[in-house]
């Protein structure tokens, strides 16, 4: 029997694949593709901004067990799995050798990208997920998904949102704090909604209209468009209002425009909290100005996150089992694409004139 790939062959270019579906060796899992969300972090493979090259694009997904390898009878939680269970993997590998693995930090596995970067005839060729068929390695975490979770939703579940529910554990948010998101592409509206459901008070920042109207949607209190508080001087006024006065407890940047940064830095309160998720670049044009100063005098934490460790997965499956009709996460997609439509379906990923694309690479 014989699957499909979507892989990159140059920068902008994408080619479909044919190849016979490999043996389930021990350990493994062979999946069927269900949906596959498309990830920012996909159209810069695309675009040629990344290491990755003329590999299976795709990370984020649900698929339906096609066939368990030898030894596997349960997901990474211990229940039971069988062909036909919906699942989703953590897209990372874990090697439990490194020096990162051996200090805890699963999330930065020195060989985490294994197989996710390998070109795609490389057997075993369905390592990613714009694919009819996706294969999960020993050492990958994965889960059943609950029943009540649709397949749009779930569909990104193993990224943004995982990172987002592990970072926000991470800094420990209590009741009635307010959170300043700045940035709402899907990691910011993902925040609003999950600091919303701690108790926070969350106010979004952003300059597109549409992005902010989604946001509160997304458990956003309040919002504060660019376009109309234009300075970061006048940003900061417009929080102090609707707060009452009250410097935000935790800022978390996920725009990935660095100057974010510094902006963050001044609108904290003494003692409070940044998450610095949104910029991921280490090239030296992509650096900003900032007075490290105040991050002393005001006895700031600030705290990088990458990916999330990988039983976050189900910690983040379980909170959408409970909250995700609470939020507007089933009308979050706005286009869907056939395998043959990669092309069509990154162009215009890229070009913004979608927001949130998934490809349906089965059509059955």
């Amino acid at each position: 029997m014989k699957g499909k790939v979507l892989s990159m062959t140059g920068v902008r270019k994408v080619e479909i694949k044919e190849f016979e579906l490999p043996e389930v060796e021990k350990g493994q899992v062979l999946l069927k593709v269900i949906k596959s969300n498309i990830c920012g972090s996909d159209i810069h493979m695309w675009e040629g901004k990344h290491i990755f090259k003329n590999h299976v694009l795709g990370h984020e997904m649900v698929g339906r067990v096609l066939q368990l390898g030898e030894g596997v009878t349960t997901d990474y939680a211990g229940q039971a799995v069988k062909p036909g269970d919906r699942i989703c993997p953590v897209y990372y590998l874990t090697c439990q050798k490194c020096k990162a693995c051996r200090d805890g930090n699963f999330n930065v596995c020195t060989h985490g990208s294994d197989f996710q970067g390998q070109h795609a005839d490389i057997y075993p060729h369905f390592t990613g997920t714009f694919s009819t068929h996706y294969v999960i390695q020993p050492n990958q975490y994965f889960y059943k998904v609950p029943d009540n979770i649709p397949d749009d939703v779930v569909a990104g579940a193993n990224c943004g949102i995982s990172e987002m529910y592990y970072a926000l554990d991470q800094i420990h948010l209590s009741p009635n704090d307010i959170v300043v998101v700045q940035g709402a592409g899907g990691l910011g509206l993902f925040t609003s909604a999950i600091s919303d459901s701690k108790g926070a008070q969350v106010i979004v920042i952003d300059s597109v209209d549409a992005r902010l109207e989604q946001a509160k949607k997304f458990g956003a209190k309040y919002t504060v468009n660019m376009k109309e508080f234009g300075t970061k001087e006048a940003r900061l006024e417009q929080i102090l209002h609707l707060t009452g006065g009250r410097e935000p407890d935790v800022v978390v940047d996920v725009t990935g425009y660095p100057p974010a940064f510094d902006e963050a830095i001044r609108m904290i309160r003494i003692g409070g909290t940044i998450l610095e998720i949104g910029c991921v670049s280490i090239d030296e044009d992509q650096c900003t100005t900032i007075v490290p100063g105040l991050i002393v005098r005001k006895c700031l934490t600030i705290r990088g996150i990458l990916r999330y460790q990988p039983w976050y997965l189900y910690k983040t499956l379980q909170w959408l089992s409970v909250f995700y009709d609470h939020y507007d996460f089933e009308h979050l997609t706005d286009k869907f694409y056939s395998l043959e439509e990669g092309q069509e379906a990154l162009t215009r990923a890229s070009n913004k004139e979608v927001a949130r694309a998934i490809i349906q690479p089965n059509q059955d």
